[in-house]
């Protein structure tokens, strides 16, 4: 997901390359699935099914396959020190989450094939027009009401094409960050973002072989630059992985990726053996995820796994740029926000009860099951072409939503990272840019 400002046209286009297309139901109101898992494992290798096992004797061949040289070379011996909380725990700690969107995942994708920093820029991270990350600006994040940060982050770019092997200068970029936000008592996730897409579009049987073996040398490379940091960090396998709704074998394809992330960590050693892992549903779609993630990967280690969605329900509201024949966009959102002039942009389904809804299956597929969830991006633009009255109700209503989705993830167990690339705190100046969008997801999260 990408921005929510008055720059918002532009950088959404840039989202729905860079991010995909995940987050709960965008294109209608479709009643959620009445799949019930119920074979939904606890995070551990003794409890995975019989297909997980086969999935994880899939992934370690893969691994012997040694298409790429290995980059786990003399891992150490596995360490607990300040890694004492489990996934419930630790959980427990993350209480409002900020992403730093636009910035460490930024590159030119424009050849899939040949992934470039930015054109002629030594660098990616100012290629979609953030400044760099400071710990000011970090800094600044906590005192603004967050204790955690996700950092979408792609590496493709920094790595060679033939061997696989990122470049230390952009490992220690990231390794950088990280210690701004556990220095400052953040806790902090990092995943392989959109990246070009080379897994996210490419959930398929096809490319499953050569993407577990990116997968897994991607891996040893950024568990084992970032190894020493305690249960602050947090590793995430990928952003909004592509699965047709209804496919099982595209998911049985995912839950390979997600296997692969799991046993290369673990196989890293040191702080990395007891890290908690986070494992994204197919599209981090609620319901079809609710439909086909019916399993957890197994882990070597007991209750240290994570799952993830997104949600920007509904996208007329959230995401939409122009009216369709098949539908309008939301202006306005909430029972109490409708218009009485614009009735051609008021909400016709997503609204309080499709919220509750969704967390409530989510809560029922993972949090009771011992599984917390985060729901790593939501948000909504603002429309700042509105006037009057009509822009006055919208931003209303635009709190009312970005409280309401805040305070629900909440009560429904789950754990909400807003997604924002400068639109509400100023990267350049530390500065808040919209006061009614920040008290609303701090109230939300209180």
């Amino acid at each position: 997901m990408k921005t929510i400002n008055t720059l918002f046209v532009l950088l959404f286009s840039l989202c729905l390359a860079a991010c995909g297309s995940g987050g709960g139901s965008k294109s209608g109101n479709n009643p959620p699935s009445s799949l019930t898992p119920s074979s939904m494992a606890t995070s551990s290798a003794s409890s995975s099914s019989q297909s997980l096992s086969s999935l994880s004797s899939s992934s370690s061949s893969l691994m012997n396959a040694n298409s790429y040289p290995s980059y786990n070379t003399n891992p150490p011996a596995a360490d607990i020190t300040g890694m004492s909380s489990n996934a419930t725990e630790l959980a427990a700690k993350i209480k409002l989450g900020w992403n730093i969107g636009n910035t460490l995942e930024a590159g030119d994708f424009s050849t899939p094939l040949l992934p470039k920093k930015c054109g002629n820029q030594p660098d990616s991270e100012t290629c979609w027009g953030n400044p760099k990350i400071t710990e000011d600006y970090v800094k600044f994040v906590k005192q603004s009401g967050f204790n955690a940060i996700r950092l979408p982050v792609s590496w493709n770019q920094y790595a060679n094409q033939t061997t696989a092997e990122i470049e230390t200068v952009w490992l220690n970029r990231i390794k950088e960050v990280v210690q701004y936000c556990v220095d400052n008592d953040l806790y902090v996730i990092v995943n392989i973002h959109w990246d070009g897409g080379w897994l996210e579009n490419n959930v398929i049987s096809e490319k499953q072989n050569e993407n577990n073996l990116k997968q897994k040398a991607f891996w040893e490379q950024i568990a084992t630059h970032l190894r020493e940091f305690d249960e602050h960090l947090m590793f995430a396998s990928a952003n909004e992985p592509n699965v047709t709704e209804g496919s099982t074998a595209q998911m049985n394809v995912l839950l390979s990726y997600h296997q692969t992330f799991i046993d290369t960590v673990r196989s890293t050693g040191g702080k990395n053996a007891y890290r908690v892992l986070i494992v994204q549903g197919p599209n981090t779609d609620v319901e079809i995820t609710n439909q086909l993630m019916t399993t957890m990967p197994s882990d070597s280690v007991s209750h240290r796994l994570m799952a993830e969605i997104h949600y920007y329900t509904p996208w007329n509201f959230t995401g939409m740029t122009k009216d369709e024949s098949w539908g309008n966009q939301f202006y306005y959102w909430g029972k109490d926000f409708h218009s009485t002039t614009d009735i051609a942009h008021n909400p016709t389904w997503g609204e309080e009860e499709k919220v509750n809804e969704m967390f409530a299956l989510m809560k029922t597929q993972f949090v009771d099951k011992g599984i917390p969830l985060i729901v790593g991006e939501y948000g909504t633009q603002k429309r700042a072409h509105l006037i009057g009255d009509d822009l006055t109700l919208h931003l209303a209503s635009r709190a009312h939503y970005l409280k309401y989705v805040t305070q629900q993830a909440i009560a429904y167990g789950l754990k909400p990272f807003y997604w924002d690339t400068g639109g509400i705190l100023s990267r350049s100046s530390n500065t808040v840019l919209d006061q009614q969008a920040l008290d609303a997801l701090i109230q939300g999260g209180e």
